[in-house]
């Protein structure tokens, strides 16, 4: 008679269960996984977006490196294409681990001047642009990466391209200002200023942080403003919203 054991041991040879078992092959007609499960057609499109994903995101990465990196023969001769792409959703700058960080709340305001519809113009108070934008923030879990930067953004692209009496010091130097104008007066248009705006002045308030109470640094903290000349507005300076507007308000 055979053993319990002797059973176990033939019945794992005549099933090919045992240790070291060949698997079974596949089925034909059962697909397989990942992309192997896809047809022909689709996997040719599958490898293609792959390759243009990685040939972008390689492209991408030698651009910033370019950006970051110390002047070169490369970056000289090519430095106009990696500006256009760099500039302005990808800057690179190290101010939070600069020894010495910024020590300056920096608010951009406005004031308009506006037409009534009966005729009369008017003047508006300053409007704390960089207030609206810190209230639209405060509290947000995941605010907005325009409403954090873009108002900053378009000043601190001004102030570079413009020396203290708001002269160009460089060929960037009108692209800065429309970039400032379009930015105000797409803010301004979800406004109710009582009419249509016809100019526009803008400035900004310097103030800085006060020293903390265990340090002996004295700091003026009275702000300090920078007053741009007015501007006019005209239909280049409007988003596509306000022109509409102001077309059938016509």
């Amino acid at each position: 008679m055979d053993s319990y054991e002797d059973r176990g041991v033939s019945a794992g040879r005549d099933d090919g269960s045992g240790p070291g078992a060949p698997q079974a092959p596949r089925a034909p007609g059962i697909p397989g996984s990942g992309i192997a499960a896809l047809s022909l057609r689709y996997q040719a499109v599958a490898a293609l977006a792959l390759a243009v994903v990685g040939v972008v995101a390689c492209v991408h990465l030698g651009m910033v490196f370019l950006h970051v990196a110390p002047s070169n023969t490369l970056t000289k001769q090519n430095g106009e294409a990696i500006d256009d792409w760099v500039y302005p959703e990808f800057e690179q700058n190290w101010k939070l681990f600069a020894p010495n960080p910024l020590q300056q709340n920096i608010a951009v305001q406005v004031r308009a001047q506006v037409r009534t519809a009966g005729g009369q113009w008017k003047t508006t108070g300053w409007i704390d642009l960089s207030a609206q934008d810190g209230e639209a923030i405060r509290g947000n879990l995941l605010p907005s990466h325009t409403v954090q930067n873009a108002l900053r953004r378009a000043w601190d692209f001004y102030t570079a391209s413009h020396d203290n009496a708001d002269k160009p010091n460089g060929m960037r130097g009108a692209l800065s200002e429309r970039y400032v104008r379009r930015t105000v007066m797409l803010r301004l248009a979800q406004q109710d200023l009582g009419g249509e705006i016809e100019r526009i002045q803008v400035r900004s308030e310097t103030k800085w942080v006060k020293a903390p109470s265990w340090s002996d640094e004295k700091t003026n903290t009275r702000p300090a403003h920078r007053v741009l000349p007015w501007w006019t507005v005209t239909e280049a300076d409007l988003p596509e919203g306000a022109r509409s507007a102001s077309e059938a308000a016509r």
